[in-house]
């Protein structure tokens, strides 16, 4: 396989992106559950009927997450050093409720007391709310910018403390996330169960989507007029090799609208994110649940393309020192390194397309109490 070294790093930008796509859409149907757990499911039976819905599959959903991660570790070695240094506090924060949703899915029903399974099911209710919300958080920070500069070895440094990173954009990006998962969450479970949990996610599911249509379009408002974009100015051959400290960059408001001016079919994005959640929402309503969720992941995958492509060809910018920041062209790995990765991602990927798809299709159907109890609450 002989492909330009140019090509290779967009390449990898889209199979990243893809990968927490796939993350987004099937993570999203656990996370959103999760937070639903005590909004939605009144009592013992119905919040143990919520978490067999998610049981069989919330383990593999897991592993595009951390897919990712490998990839980004591997394909864009700067940035996974940096991003990890400067979330380290929001990434700590995200991985304790999920080191917590293993052992809630597996001991909560291991007693009968009420204070024990209401204690577990605070702690699977904060592994869906918590991570959901600081994903977006995290988005939120890269458009704005996070502070930090590389000294002459290229060994990041930090400037900023975890308080900059919760800045009001940020926690407004948050919800726009929290939002979205939760509207996830509440059609998946509207497939998998009856009523009256699948009444109920049918309200959730109108308050979530409303809400957010309502706080995208100010995010949107608010990233266009109210915060600083990035723009390069002069940078060396992407096509080659170099250091994130040869090129230069400027900030300025509007510039994060440069991409789609360039190509004005850049905005089919965001507009298919707030477009799929309103078909997704009518769907719904006409307990269309199948189509509801078909159109809701794709205002998921909407929304996480509509991020990459404003900020692209930055992937981690920094405000403290602009011209530090890291793009595509400078943060990934070698020509050989992204080659070789390739071939085994075409070799590997499609077998796991194809048991990812196999699992869903012997774990559809509902959830009901009748299943629930021959199944001896084993998830």
């Amino acid at each position: 396989m002989i492909l330009e070294y140019e090509t290779l790093k967009l390449i990898w930008l889209l199979l990243i992106g893809a990968l927490f796509i796939g993350f987004a859409i099937t993570g999203g149907f656990d996370l959103g559950a999760g937070a639903l757990l005590l909004l939605i499911g009144k009592n013992d039976t119905e919040r143990r009927l919520i978490l067999n819905s998610i049981g069989p599959t919330w383990e593999g959903n897991q592993v595009w997450f951390i897919t990712a991660g490998g990839a980004l570790f591997a394909a864009m070695p700067l940035m996974y050093a940096a991003a990890f240094s400067g979330f380290y506090s929001i990434l700590l924060l995200i991985l304790i409720p999920l080191i917590l949703r293993p052992p809630g899915m597996d001991y909560r029903s291991k007693l009968p007391s009420k204070t024990w399974r209401t204690t577990w099911d605070f702690c699977l209710f904060l592994s869906g709310f918590v991570p959901a919300f600081l994903f977006g958080l995290s988005f939120g920070s890269l458009l704005s910018g996070i502070s930090f500069y590389y000294d002459n070895e290229l060994m990041p440094h930090l400037t900023g403390s975890f308080l900059s990173l919760l800045s009001p954009y940020a926690l407004l990006c948050g919800i726009v996330s929290l939002c979205i998962i939760l509207l996830q969450g509440s059609l998946f479970l509207q497939i998998k169960t009856t009523v009256p949990i699948n009444a109920r996610t049918l309200k959730s599911a109108r308050w979530f989507g409303v809400l957010f249509i309502l706080s995208f379009a100010y995010t949107w408002y608010w990233t266009v007029f109210k915060i600083d974009g990035f723009q390069i100015i002069s940078i060396p051959n992407p096509n080659e090799s170099f250091s994130p400290l040869s090129k230069q960059v400027m900030t300025g408001l509007g510039f994060w609208l440069q991409n789609y001016e360039k190509f004005p079919l850049g905005y089919c994005a965001p507009l298919s994110s707030i477009a799929g959640v309103i078909i997704a929402l009518v769907f719904s309503t006409y307990q269309r649940p199948g189509y509801a969720l078909f159109f809701n992941s794709i205002a998921l995958a909407s929304l996480i393309i509509t991020a990459g492509f404003t900020l692209f060809p930055f992937i981690l910018p920094s405000a403290s020192h602009p011209d530090h920041s890291l793009t595509i062209w400078d943060a990934a790995s070698s020509h050989l390194t992204l080659s070789w990765m390739l071939i085994a991602t075409l070799l590997l990927l499609p077998i796991v397309l194809a048991y990812t798809t196999w699992v869903f299709r012997v774990m559809r159907g509902t959830v009901t109490e009748s299943s629930h109890l021959k199944k001896s609450e084993s998830y």
